[in-house]
């Protein structure tokens, strides 16, 4: 056992940090096969957290207004961005020009059979498809993975294979998570799934936005 008393003063704590979950992460050696997803919300949580970029912290970013629960664990994947380079990939799919990119990490969900009880923390997963959804003209999909060998979903290679109502709650939580009650306008709208060799495609896309991204902002 390590005597921390003993041993902290030989540590210098003032230059000892925690990693910006969004900077300091790394996507791993072997993505867009294998990608290393940071967690922010799971399934018993009944508000929305969210990481706060300037700090890396997560904040709470509002509580659920319905009773529907995010059904995976819910988070992003660290240095990417989603700019240009998806847009021109949602642009080319829909066959329209006028969407964006929506300026956030590429968002991840990750299937699991285990009871993950917090977010905050990082994960190994495998992409297997996505939801290409749309917040007004921009493009906001969510890749759909599974927990490196997972007991349950780790024989998954592609979302075809999952079972169907997985796949319709996570539409479903999707297409009503930032519905404001009393307001019959739907914010955001489903387009469709796609399988593993696309979402490779998107999370690529999204390493290179986050490339150009932090070339201008140097």
């Amino acid at each position: 056992m390590v005597n921390f008393v003993e041993n902290s003063t030989k540590m210098d704590f003032s230059t000892t940090h925690k990693a910006h979950p969004w900077h300091g992460i790394s996507l791993g050696e072997q993505a867009p096969d294998e990608v290393t997803a940071f967690i922010e919300i799971v399934p018993t949580d009944t508000v929305k957290y969210e990481v706060d970029k300037e700090s890396g912290y997560l904040s709470l970013d509002r509580p659920q207004k319905f009773s529907n629960i995010v059904p995976s664990l819910y988070g992003f994947l660290p240095r990417t961005y989603c700019s240009v380079k998806m847009a021109e990939l949602t642009n080319l799919a829909l066959a329209r020009y006028d969407i964006e990119g929506d300026g956030d990490p590429l968002d991840i969900c990750v299937l699991t059979e285990k009871d993950v009880t917090h977010g905050d923390i990082i994960v190994k997963a495998h992409p297997i498809g996505g939801l290409r959804l749309l917040d007004h003209n921009q493009a906001d999909d969510k890749i759909i993975a599974v927990l490196k060998n997972d007991a349950v979903y780790g024989a998954y290679t592609d979302i075809e294979q999952l079972p169907k109502e997985i796949v319709r709650r996570l539409v479903h939580y999707f297409t009503t998570y930032k519905d404001i009650p009393g307001e019959n306008t739907k914010r955001m709208v489903f387009v469709n799934t796609y399988g593993a060799s696309e979402a490779k495609q998107v999370i690529l896309a999204s390493m290179e936005d986050y490339t150009d991204y932090m070339e201008k902002t140097k």
